[in-house]
């Protein structure tokens, strides 16, 4: 007989997947009819030619994305529902190793599990939907390292946060969760450090931008912005895919700008520039420092709701787990993992304004707002990226605010004399969010 707990558990994550797929759907059906309204906004300012390849870009990966969450969501909640988790809990028990590599190897089996479900699906989304719609450059083989080299990434470093937490949990009974919780923090800040330098470099190469006319934009919006010009790197995306993009990551000695090869590609000067004091921004602005602040405070809150329910008898008692913590912790992040679903409208406002204040930063960096605009619109463009997303789905999805929201925020705020091919543009392709539909 299932347990009241286990109801509880299949109907939390059912739900709150069940909403997930609710907003989706929402999603698509209101950009789908937003695009519409302003298909004359999305040919001349996004220079999409054909809007309906757009939107059927984000039904197809809408539709692979839910199909995969569900496959995923039932899964799980089988093994844990069925008995069979705690099952492999009791045999890793009953060996005899030692309660940390108990815990150590039945993450390792999650990850590989984990692993094994998702590649069929990543395989189909690369060759099948980034394919049909022109975006990918990966051959089978270079998937399929990528594959490898991740999953032995993930392992590693998961086994050493999974070990730590539960050396903690081994060594300090009554404060393992500050530990775990200090662990967890530290660790992500040495992954600041490790990943430009280390992880990364295993999927990239990243070429330091030292000379030719890139390099004198660079050495522009360096001076423009205050900064000493160094740690500005251009990675080789287009290996892989035909999307752009651009991110700051790191702090001290490890901190550096990337620029996607595509996107130096795709953009003109100018815009790059706009980019690149953007990205800038999330350095001078100490934006790193707030999200690893945040991240911290809503660990603290993780790691509380961990000890309790690895101290609360019902958990061993209606998932018939061995008295290992680990194994509790597994459950109770099965909880704990819906709730930070539900709370990430709070912890995208972080993200969004962060974002609006980078956007500020590159306008008053480039002198007017013409240059981030036209880097907005390049993006959003060459990715088919939605730019009408419903405002629930954003604000449970988005980390940065909708390309049309930011456009007309920056010339309301810095104006812009190329309104030609922008919001607002007097060929009646008012951006404008339409109404629900």
């Amino acid at each position: 007989m299932v347990s009241l707990p286990a109801l509880v558990l299949v109907g939390f994550v059912g739900g709150v997947q069940l909403l997930e797929s609710v907003l989706d759907g929402l999603n698509v059906r209101y950009g789908a009819s937003a695009v519409r309204d302003a298909e004359a906004w999305v040919r001349e300012a996004l220079d999409v030619n054909d809007p309906e390849e757009m939107l059927a870009y984000q039904r197809s990966k809408t539709t692979l994305s839910g199909l995969q969450s569900w496959v995923g969501v039932a899964i799980l909640l089988a093994v844990v529902v069925s008995g069979l988790y705690g099952d492999i809990a009791r045999q890793l028990s009953a060996t005899g190793l030692p309660s940390i590599a108990q815990g150590v190897v039945l993450l390792a089996g999650a990850v590989l599990t984990g692993r094994v479900l998702s590649a069929p699906f990543d395989a189909y989304e690369t060759f099948v939907v980034e394919e049909r719609f022109g975006f990918n450059n990966q051959t089978v083989a270079l998937w399929v390292r990528d594959l490898v080299v991740s999953t032995v990434v993930a392992l590693a470093f998961g086994g050493v946060i999974a070990g730590a937490v539960l050396l903690a949990v081994d060594a300090l009974p009554t404060l393992w969760p500050v530990a775990g919780w200090a662990t967890v923090v530290g660790f992500s800040l040495l992954l600041m450090v490790v990943y430009p330098r280390v992880i990364a470099p295993l999927f990239n190469d990243f070429d330091p931008v030292d000379d030719g006319a890139l390099r004198e934009a660079v050495e522009d919006v360096f001076a423009r912005a205050g900064f000493d010009c160094e740690q500005i790197y251009e990675m080789d995306a287009s290996r892989r895919s035909s999307h752009s993009n651009a991110y700051f990551v790191g702090f001290g000695r490890a901190k550096r700008v990337v620029l996607f090869d595509t996107l130096v590609d795709q953009m003109d000067r100018a815009a790059i520039q706009a980019v690149l004091a953007h990205e800038l921004a999330h350095w001078k602005k100490a934006h790193i420092w707030k999200q690893v602040a945040a991240s911290a405070i809503q660990m603290g809150v993780v790691f509380g709701f961990l000890w309790w329910v690895t101290t609360s008898q019902w958990v061993y008692a209606a998932f018939e787990l061995p008295s290992e913590t680990y194994a509790a912790l597994g459950i109770g992040l099965l909880y704990a993992t819906p709730v930070l679903t539900l709370t990430a409208p709070l912890t995208n406002r972080l993200s969004l304004a962060h974002e609006r204040e980078a956007d500020d930063f590159a306008a008053e960096t480039m002198g007017g707002a013409a240059e981030m605009t036209r880097a907005l619109e390049t993006l959003a463009g060459e990715n088919l990226s939605n730019p009408f997303p419903h405002p629930a789905y954003a604000a449970f999805n988005l980390t940065h605010p909708p390309i049309p929201e930011r456009i007309r925020r920056l010339r309301e705020q810095y104006g812009d004399e190329d309104v030609g091919s922008g919001v607002g543009a007097e060929d009646g392709s008012d951006v404008d969010v339409p109404p629900a539909t």
